[in-house]
Order: C-alpha cells, then sequence, then structure tokens
C-alpha cells in the first residue's frame, strides 16, 4: 500500500494523534537516556548554539568538534567575532571546507551587534534575516535556543521520517510531516533527537533497527530501495611547490573567485613533463568531483603565478595563521610543513 502524505489521510501515520503521542514520548525518551554528550549541549546559548549549527553543515560532527573548541577560544562571543578581520576568522576556520559559511557568519554577527543590540533575534523568521542563516538552521537555532515550537529538516530527520513513512518523500512533504510530529513542549529536545537518531541509529547502510526506539512504528524497518546513485566525476590536478629558508611561496585567489576567494594555495600548475617526479600524490574530494593531486617541486617561484593573482613567500611560523584552502592545508601537513 502506498502511503498518502495528505495529512487528512488515515493512511498517513503521522496524521493520527495516537501515533504522534508514541513517537514523541518513545523518541524523547530514547534521547534523553543515549543523547551524546557535544560542547554546545552544554547550555542554550544562542552564540554557541549558531556557530555548531553553521559548522555542522554539511560536515560530520567529529571532524566539528575541535574546530568548535578551537573557536570559541578565540571568539568567545558574538561581539568578539564581530569586531575580528575577516582573515582571523578564515584562518580559525581553515580546514573546514565551505569557506561562505564562515564569511556569512562573520557578516552575521557585524548585523546581530550593528543592527541587534547584539542580542539574536528569538523567531526562525528573525533569524532568517541574518547571512548564512536558511530554513533548518534558522528552526534548529530557533527551537534549541529559545524553544519556538518550528520542525527541522536535515539529511537525518528526511531519512528518518521516509523510513517510518516507507516510502521517498517530496522535499515539502518531509517539511510537513516533521511539522505534524513535532513536540510543542520540547521542540529544541524533539529536533535534536530526531538528528540524533539518524546520526547514530537510523543510519544511511546498515540501520540498526532492532535498537531503535521507532522500531514497532516504522514501515520499512531497514532501508528503503536505493534510488540511482550519484555520478562523480574524476579529475587530477597539479600544484607547484617552491621552498626556501623555511619558507613557502603561495598565491591568494582572488576576490573576483567565486569560490574560496582571498584564500592562499599552492600555485597551481601544468601536468609535470617525464623528467618530474611528484613529491606527494593523495587524493581529495569536493561534493560530486574526485580528485588526484600531484605535488610538484619547482624552482622558479613565480612561473606559475597569473597576472591576477598575489603571491609571496610565507615562513613556516606564519602558515597556521592565513586562511589556507582545505587541500593546502592537507598538503602542508602531508609534507610535514605544518602540523
Amino acid at each position: 500500500m502506498r502511503i498518502s502524505v495528505n495529512n487528512s489521510s488515515s493512511n498517513y501515520p503521522f496524521a493520527d494523534s495516537g501515533f504522534r503521542i508514541r513517537f514523541q514520548r518513545q523518541l524523547l525518551q530514547w534521547y534523553e537516556q543515549n543523547k551524546r554528550t557535544l560542547p554546545w549541549r552544554q547550555d542554550r546559548d544562542p552564540y554557541r548554539i549558531w556557530l555548531s549549527e553553521i559548522m555542522l553543515q554539511q560536515t560530520r560532527v567529529a571532524a566539528v568538534i575541535n574546530y568548535y573548541r578551537r573557536f570559541l577560544e578565540e571568539f568567545p562571543t558574538v561581539a568578539v567575532l564581530a569586531s575580528a578581520s575577516l582573515d582571523s576568522v578564515l584562518a580559525a576556520w581553515s580546514g573546514l571546507g565551505y569557506y561562505r559559511r564562515a564569511r556569512a557568519l562573520h557578516e552575521a554577527a557585524k548585523q546581530i551587534v550593528s543592527r541587534h543590540d547584539g542580542q539574536f533575534p528569538e523567531t526562525a523568521e528573525g533569524l532568517r534575516s541574518l547571512p548564512g542563516i536558511g530554513r533548518y538552521s534558522a528552526a534548529a537555532i530557533a527551537s534549541i535556543a529559545f524553544n519556538e515550537p518550528v520542525a527541522v529538516v536535515d539529511g537525518n530527520v528526511e531519512r528518518v521520517l521516509q523510513r517510518v513513512a516507507g516510502q521517498f518523500l517530496q522535499k515539502e512533504q518531509v517539511w510537513s510531516a516533521a511539522a505534524c510530529l513535532l513536540s510543542h513542549l520540547q521542540p529544541g529536545d524533539f529536533n535534536q533527537a530526531m538528528m540524533e537518531l539518524g546520526a547514530t541509529i537510523c543510519l544511511p547502510r546498515g540501520p540498526n533497527c532492532l535498537i531503535c526506539p521507532l522500531n514497532l512504528l516504522c514501515r520499512t524497518r531497514g532501508e528503503l530501495p536505493a534510488r540511482e546513485a550519484e555520478t562523480r566525476r574524476k579529475q587530477e590536478i597539479h600544484y607547484s611547490l617552491c621552498t626556501r629558508a623555511r619558507r613557502v611561496f603561495l598565491v591568494c585567489r582572488p576576490k573576483s573567485e567565486s569560490v574560496m576567494p582571498d584564500m592562499w594555495e599552492l600555485p597551481e600548475r601544468n601536468s609535470p613533463n617525464g623528467h618530474e617526479q611528484a613529491v606527494l600524490t593523495l587524493r581529495h574530494s569536493i561534493t560530486v568531483t574526485d580528485y588526484v593531486v600531484r605535488v610538484i617541486r619547482d624552482s622558479v617561484a613565480r612561473q606559475n603565478v597569473s597576472k591576477n593573482q598575489d603571491g609571496r613567500w610565507i615562513h613556516r611560523s606564519e602558515l597556521n595563521t592565513l586562511p589556507l584552502t582545505g587541500l593546502t592545508r592537507k598538503i602542508l601537513r602531508a609534507l610535514e610543513i605544518i602540523q
């Protein structure tokens, strides 16, 4: 039987009040007993919750924790972040990727200070007026920090709801289902519980259905049939490594670049000839592209620098203070030029 996503349909499980009560009770009870201890769950400080939600966009929890702690040490309040230079913010963010998040974070901090007297808007609608805060982030911050009864949908929530429903749902159907199930008494905990369940139990591959608190409410109890696999592109890219007297030659991406403007990286170069050997070969993935990266040692620093790039020698002691691209940081670490 196909499941209707019309809330008026008796076939739609989320529309039944008894189902909703059981769903909320079992999920919240499980969350209270099993939630992970994470640094942004220590209080309801909207600054800390906002920072964590922006960092967690398209990034695993394990990769975020240390960045989150270091970022808070350098920028402990929204006022400190607002008054900081963009370069220092990008340097602290370097390695997390998706640098537009850091730029938007910095701009939003300045707006919170200048337009809102340093106070965060307390509704999802108000939060969405800030740079870098979309529908999901606004709902997450508003519900967790301010207890506003608004539902969230991320990849984890979507997967849980589709499996419980027993079919793939369209985007707005998922949001409708999440809103229908939301606990209005504990919206922040409920939203975190949904995301936690998807991240730790209802996994993309091999869900742990036997220990899932929603096992008896789920129509799939396993994985839905796979959709057509995403086609990934493969590409090879080469970089030039030129060093002298504990300095490395780097170039700054132009401000006009749509991707990672003002970030520092090794100069890109043509494919090596038959006499040149790579000092490092590694693999790197960005969205749907898998790169094979080869680093070639060069003796002439500026031969691979284009006219619209700023290139200069950077002492090793300065490298960790610069906003490096994630790939450049990965290369320099592999070569033991930085830690």
